[in-house]
């Protein structure tokens, strides 16, 4: 097969899939690598490299989970919240092999629409990496996201832009 073909197979097949489709094992370090590695071959202009990944499993990954959940119990009005949206925020987490946070470092080089979409691409890159590896993913934008900042310890000049999940797919 072309690679041209191949590659056009892999896109065509990317998809979001969600953490209750994970089959909950450890994804192998070598292709969690592989994955990450995957996005700093995005184009950015003036090689700012600015996509800031930071990885969460195990008791890290629990604990980004409870801050998740705890953010959601602080920014939500007692009218609008919901006991099971609070208890599914842990639940996807618990379910995900690895979360990533997406973090952009604006470097003031370029306009920051520029960083935002050199940082899209690694993640792009990602998708499509963790597709041809078989791995499940999907980027999430939960508002809680905004209010990250202090516990991922991202400096003034960066910016949380959402959680790529990642898990071994169930296969039935």
């Amino acid at each position: 097969m072309k690679d041209s073909q191949v590659l056009r197979t892999i896109i065509e097949s990317r998809k979001s899939t969600f953490p209750k489709s994970y089959n909950q094992g450890p994804i192998d370090k070598d292709v969690l690598e592989e994955i990450l590695t995957s996005a700093k071959f995005a184009p950015n202009h003036k090689r700012t490299k600015p996509w800031r990944f930071r990885v969460f499993e195990g008791k890290e990954k629990a604990e980004l989970g409870e801050k998740l959940a705890e953010i959601y119990k602080e920014i939500t009005p007692a009218s609008n919240f919901l006991e099971k949206k609070y208890l599914d925020i842990t639940h996807k987490i618990e379910l995900a092999s690895a979360v990533v946070t997406l973090n952009v470092n604006f470097s003031i080089l370029v306009p920051e629409w520029e960083e935002v979409a050199a940082a899209a691409m690694g993640v792009q890159n990602m998708y499509l990496t963790a597709t041809a590896l078989d791995i499940g993913c999907y980027w999430s934008t939960p508002n809680m996201i905004h209010h990250l900042a202090d516990y991922l310890g991202l400096e003034e000049n960066q910016k949380c832009l959402g959680l790529f999940y990642l898990g071994n797919i169930q296969h039935n």
